[in-house]
């Protein structure tokens, strides 16, 4: 008997060894680039922990990802955050993360739940990060058939969620999307410390290389123009 139950548990650990590995996503992400983290720490968009470590394969939690946003896009100094306060009964006033909460509830950048619940510390897919990065930095509206193009050249494309395809085919061809050594978004496993350190150094990156408004010359004694 003792010899058939050790059988059996051995059999059940097998079948639930492909239920444990996709829970360990993070895992399957490519290596995050050092001089993306270097970036957004000095941008203090994100943050390194007490000992100086940035744990770049630690998973990111909503309200994790409310501060980063509204640090990264400033939505603190958006119009409508002078809207009366919401109520949240799961993040009450002293929560450290409560007005960058407020913040992208206010401007729409993330949504809340049945009941006016935000699970702050609910983890985030990357789908999820994705989408709300995109919301922040503006979607484009591709029409679906160009966001079927965008998205074949991803092995795992099929496994985006409907409602994130567009948001994601945004951050592809903005060059803000990083993938595993075969090409997959890995769009349903937890997002990362390092995931959002990549897409948020590239989107850096693409600031700096917008030019400056060019200043007009002013030319003495020139006729006004009609």
């Amino acid at each position: 008997m003792r010899h058939l139950s050790i059988t059996l548990s051995l059999v059940a650990l097998l079948q639930n060894l492909p239920a444990i590995a996709q829970t360990q996503g993070p895992g399957t992400t490519s290596e995050v680039p050092s001089d993306s983290i270097q970036q957004v720490v000095s941008a203090k968009w994100m943050t390194n922990f007490a000992d100086g470590q940035f744990y770049p394969e630690r998973l990111v939690s909503r309200a994790e990802l409310a501060a980063i946003m509204v640090k990264a896009f400033r939505l603190d100094k958006r119009q409508e955050v002078n809207k009366e306060n919401l109520a949240i009964p799961d993040v009450p006033r002293s929560y450290w993360a409560f007005n960058d909460i407020q913040t992208v509830l206010k401007t729409d950048i993330m949504k809340g739940y049945r009941g006016n619940q935000f699970f702050p510390n609910q983890k985030v897919t990357k789908a999820e990060a994705l989408a709300i990065f995109a919301q922040a930095y503006g979607v484009f509206q591709f029409p679906d058939n160009a966001v079927d193009e965008i998205l074949a050249a991803y092995p795992d494309e099929k496994s985006i969620p409907s409602w994130a395809r567009k948001a994601i085919a945004t951050v592809a061809t903005e060059g803000f999307l990083n993938t595993d050594a075969q090409n997959n978004i890995s769009p349903l496993r937890p997002v990362t410390r390092g995931d959002m350190a990549y897409v948020l150094s590239r989107y850096l990156q693409r600031q700096k290389q917008q030019p400056e408004t060019p200043e007009v010359p002013i030319i003495p004694n020139s006729q006004p123009s009609p």
